[in-house]
């Protein structure tokens, strides 16, 4: 009590820190607390994004040489060039390999791990399963690149010496052809993209209510109807997760094309990440790659903004529908 008193006296006295000081000095914790990540983010997003932008707009080979600003000439010019309108195309089949397609396996495949095999088998079964779907997920891609270009190879790949051996007298050119190419790549990219929506959708699952389904089942609805009224709402924030980032996996995809098809062949593959990247290295053109850069970034940033808003929407009408 005394020294509560004395600390209060000195306040109303002045003599001592008053409550905006006190205030103030907590803010000032706080900042400090913050400004790790406030670093990390300028250092490694913000910094080098205003570096990339600066760099859009001047003409430079690179290295040593010259740099002569130009201005948003390399922007104009990138609205006539006809490749980068192509690879911005392919982008929305990267989407499909690595959104839709994975999102619609992995839910069918995470409710069949989890109300089939979970249940009538066991919870290591259903584990070991769903590792084994991650698994390509954490390959190196330089490993996953020589898997599928030894199961894709034209000449003695194992899809062509199956499709041989069926009788097949001339095999597609996979990797090789403008016809195969890109849907070879999307194939791919399945393999790759499917274990990681089946492993957020489990541990969605997870967290439903299981009377709600017990319910259901008294009241006579079956697994589908189950599925549709109870599992699809339940696991809403889970799926708009799955598609952001997917989405933005998939608008700057790079290292899938640079391993499999360099691009190829007659640009059939190419995305605006690995046409970035040939303008960076291949033809010393930096300030149009850094242009490319941009406005990739551009788009990530207004594509993952709508899915945001509209997942805040849809979080709204599930608040007031309750």
């Amino acid at each position: 009590m005394a020294i509560s008193a004395v600390v209060g006296t000195r306040a109303e006295d002045g003599t001592g820190p008053g409550p905006r000081t006190r205030r103030k000095r907590r803010r000032a914790g706080y900042w400090l607390y913050l400004a790790p990540g406030l670093i990390g983010f300028s250092v490694i997003i913000f910094i080098p994004f205003c570096t990339n932008l600066y760099y859009s707009m001047t003409k430079w080979k690179g290295g040593m040489s010259k740099q002569r600003f130009i201005g948003f000439d390399n922007y104009a010019t990138l609205m006539h060039d006809q490749a980068f309108w192509l690879s911005f195309t392919n982008s929305i089949f990267m989407i499909v390999a690595m959104v839709v397609i994975p999102t619609l396996i992995g839910l069918l495949l995470a409710a069949v791990l989890f109300d089939y095999v979970g249940k009538h088998f066991s919870s290591g079964v259903a584990s070991f399963l769903r590792a084994t779907y991650y698994l390509p997920q954490i390959l190196p891609v330089s490993v996953a690149g020589i898997l599928w270009n030894w199961v894709l190879n034209a000449e003695n790949g194992a899809l062509n010496q199956i499709l041989s051996g069926l009788g097949v007298a001339d095999p597609p050119n996979w990797l090789g052809s403008t016809g195969t190419a890109l849907p070879s790549v999307m194939l791919v990219l399945i393999w790759i993209q499917i274990g990681y929506p089946t492993v957020i959708f489990m541990s969605a699952l997870q967290r439903v209510d299981p009377e709600l389904y017990e319910a259901a089942e008294i009241d006579g609805a079956g697994w589908w109807q189950r599925f549709r009224a109870i599992t699809i709402p339940q696991i809403k924030p889970e799926t708009f997760v799955i598609v952001l980032t997917c989405t933005v996996a998939a608008l700057k995809v790079f290292a899938p094309v640079y391993v499999l098809t360099r691009g190829g062949p007659e640009s059939s593959t190419l995305v605006p990440s690995y046409y970035s990247y040939l303008n960076f290295f291949d033809k010393s053109k930096v300030g149009y790659g850094a242009a490319i850069a941009t406005v990739l970034t551009i788009v990530i940033l207004v594509v993952a903004i709508a899915i945001q808003v509209l997942q805040n929407r849809s979080a709204r009408r599930d608040e007031e529908g309750r």
